[in-house]
């Protein structure tokens, strides 16, 4: 599966669930750990675990299951490994204090279509 098949589905359960503000960076030729990386932002923890959830089921039905979460039930921040995407699902508070963007900024801010 490509990089970009696995940004596809992950996108596409991340709007499913409706993640806000999400961004993806294309970080080909950057970045040595990931094609792209995906970060989103949730309204509450629950949300946070629906939307980790759903790119997980997302990812089953395409029969992909070389992934890795990294966070627990209790945090505002799980991180997602799908090998070439990387997924970071925030609380809108850990997003604003964590900034992770600012990593990326050397990357393409990729146009995402919402359903």
């Amino acid at each position: 599966m490509t990089s970009k098949e696995i940004l596809t589905f992950a996108l596409k359960a991340i709007s499913d669930r409706h993640g806000e503000d999400t961004a993806a960076y294309d970080m080909q030729g950057i970045s040595i750990l990931a094609d792209y990386y995906v970060v989103t932002s949730a309204s509450s923890n629950r949300q946070l675990h629906a939307i980790a959830n759903a790119v997980i089921d997302e990812a089953h039905q395409v029969d992909y299951y070389d992934y890795r979460i990294e966070g627990s039930s209790e945090s505002n921040w799980l991180l997602l490994d799908l090998g070439d995407v990387v997924v970071n699902i925030f609380t809108q508070e850990a997003r604003e204090f964590y900034n992770v963007e600012k990593l990326w900024s050397a990357g393409k801010k990729l146009e995402i279509k919402e359903d």
